[in-house]
């Protein structure tokens, strides 16, 4: 996966991984946080590698659905490079984290 991509999925994980299932939470953080491997995580989840990649892919998609509908993510970027007192930049970024 190409590191803007894995960026950019992670940055969403931050902002809707909580509307995910506890399931998907697992998969995702094993995948993207501890960098396990589809087989290592077939393993310890007694399912295939297949069956891994698509719990992964369906939380994935479940967050960029997440983001094309909501727009959190581009709205806190947006706010991010706009010129304005640092202190009032922080201030407003956790006001959309909320």
């Amino acid at each position: 996966m190409e590191e803007d991509k894995r960026v950019y999925i992670i940055d969403l994980y931050d902002i809707y991984g909580g509307l995910l299932t506890e399931k998907q939470r697992a998969y995702f953080e094993d995948y993207y946080f501890l960098d396990l491997s589809l087989s290592e995580m077939a393993e310890n989840y007694g399912i295939s590698r297949n069956g891994v990649f698509d719990q992964i892919k369906r939380a994935s998609n479940t967050l960029m659905d997440y983001e094309n509908h909501i727009h959190l993510l581009e709205k806190m970027k947006k706010i991010g490079s706009m010129d304005i007192e640092p202190k009032l930049k922080e201030e407003i970024l956790n006001l959309l984290k909320e």
